[in-house]
């Protein structure tokens, strides 16, 4: 079995954790950090997120007191109906950084992780045999090696540095300030205003606590890693919106900005890239973190097939391909927001109008589709052009064995399969078909206008409905393995 290291254990590293996890492959987890900082900087997760965890058998654990929002917002603009978009969680759930990632650590570690805080990546080379990393920890420095590295480290990654991998795009313009604060005030639910300043926002954290956010369209005035002080979360705030707050306690204080950039390449060679490490942006609409949580979902499946030598490395290539596109959306649709917040009265009317867009159903939902994540389609060679190849497997209610049983249930073990829908009239066919590459589950549908049988992914992607079935395979789970066939009906 290959070793694979992870360098961050923030929401995207530990997801990643777990993936691995999960499909056999116990990752060594490297965090410099020697606690979790408790702070957060992300606040929910978008529809595309909550159904990973779902998929997962994790949703449980995130949901459980935990408001959701059925409502979001472009550029501020609060008309984003997410109760319109498909399927079971329409809504986006309110969970704060620090507890996901928490939960996320308590998954991965229960899936064999071997989580080492308080170690820092020094150094990185890597040939053809593999890396080899010098790591500083407690003790001192020592070396790990490893087949492949995933940069899971945040914007100013380290491990994009050492591999030498481009981060081509603009800097900050903005002189923007967070804090999560006590409020004598009460505003209510998630709210943020264009103001003659700039844009401010409000967010209830629970009790009297509230997150604020303050950005003025001025160039920056201090070093992204200066600390704030309350002195400037204030005065910045009045200059944005003109008011006085009066603030009780202090819990974190922050800065930001709309920096934009996005690495060359999100693979060199047994090195790769998720999350800030590989793009950031402007918060607007909270996609980051989420965008991050897909990425290692993407990447996990495929790197324990290639960890466990079931597939060709050349699958690792299609992270990229598949997900650099993504990352690109959103750095240009998070630009597209700032741009309609800008308190320049020349602005106005393109807000006008757009907001008189935004009221059609067909517009609403295509934003809404792009902030949660929904939208996203992967090309599937061989899958043919069924509507549904690409996208999502939808959480169809199925009769397996006679029980009922969601779709999004048989991907808790986090394995691809082969879905039979005729009630067994396709099964040997495609247990044949398979060779032991996934399992063939049999099921009814219970609702009409259902695909006969369909290929599934790891990550929950429909990639073969009426096309070359033998191609999708092979693309995605490699060559047959005749000795290994498991033709199954259980989930």
């Amino acid at each position: 079995m290959r070793t694979v290291v992870v360098v961050g254990a923030g929401p995207v590293g530990l997801m990643l954790a777990c993936e691995l996890g999960l499909a056999g492959v116990r990752p060594v987890v490297l965090e410099r950090l020697s606690r979790p900082t408790g702070q957060s900087r992300a606040l929910g997760l978008h529809s595309r997120t909550v159904e990973v965890l779902d998929q997962r058998g994790l949703l449980d654990r995130f949901s459980e007191g935990a408001p959701v929002w059925p409502k979001g917002h472009f550029a501020g603009m609060r008309l984003l109906e997410l109760d319109q978009l498909d399927g079971r969680h329409t809504y986006a759930l309110m969970v704060p950084q620090s507890r996901t990632e928490a939960l996320l650590e308590e998954r991965a570690v229960e899936l064999g992780a071997d989580l080492r805080r308080g170690h820092e990546l020094l150094g990185l080379e890597q040939d053809s045999d593999g890396v080899r990393l010098t790591v500083g920890g407690p003790a001192g420095e020592y070396e790990l090696t490893a087949d492949y590295i995933v940069g899971c480290d945040g914007g100013s990654s380290r491990v994009r540095k050492l591999a030498g991998i481009g981060f081509p795009g603009n800097s900050s313009t903005l002189n923007a300030v967070l804090g999560d604060v006590q409020l004598d005030q009460t505003p209510t639910g998630p709210h943020l205003s264009r103001c003659s300043g700039g844009v401010f926002g409000t967010v209830p954290l629970g009790g009297d606590r509230y997150r604020i956010v303050a950005a003025e369209f001025v160039p920056p005035t201090a070093h992204r890693d200066d600390p704030v002080t309350l002195q400037e979360l204030i005065d910045t705030t009045r200059r944005v919106t003109g008011l006085d707050i009066e603030v009780g306690e202090t819990y974190w204080l922050s800065r930001f900005g709309n920096a934009t950039r996005q690495a060359e390449n999100y693979r060199s060679g047994r090195v790769f890239l998720a999350g800030d490490a590989a793009h950031v942006h402007f918060p607007a609409g909270g996609q980051g973190l989420n965008t991050g949580v897909q990425d290692a979902v993407n990447l996990g499946w495929k790197l324990a097939a290639v960890a466990r030598g079931e597939a060709p490395s050349e699958l690792l290539d299609t992270y990229n391909s598949e997900r650099h596109p993504v990352a690109k959306r959103v750095c240009h649709n998070t630009q597209a927001q700032l741009a309609l917040m800008n308190p320049s009265p020349s602005v106005d009317p393109l807000r006008d109008l757009f907001a008189e867009l935004m009221a059609f159903r067909e517009v609403n939902k295509f934003l809404s589709e792009m902030i949660t994540g929904l939208d996203v389609r992967y090309p599937m060679p061989g899958g043919g052009e069924h509507s549904l190849l690409g996208t999502r497997l939808p959480d169809w209610p199925l009769l397996v064995d006679g029980e009922p049983l969601g779709a999004m249930r048989l991907l808790h073990p986090g394995q691809g399969f082969l879905l039979d829908l005729t009630g067994g009239r396709r099964t040997s066919e495609l247990v044949a078909a398979s060779a032991g590459r996934v399992r063939v589950i049999t099921a009814t549908a219970t609702e009409p206008d259902r695909p006969e049988a369909l290929l599934v992914r790891p990550d929950g992607y429909v990639a073969w409905i009426d096309g070359d079935l033998e191609t999708a395979l092979q693309s995605w789970f490699g060559a047959p393995r005749p000795a290994e066939v498991m033709a199954t009906s259980e989930a």
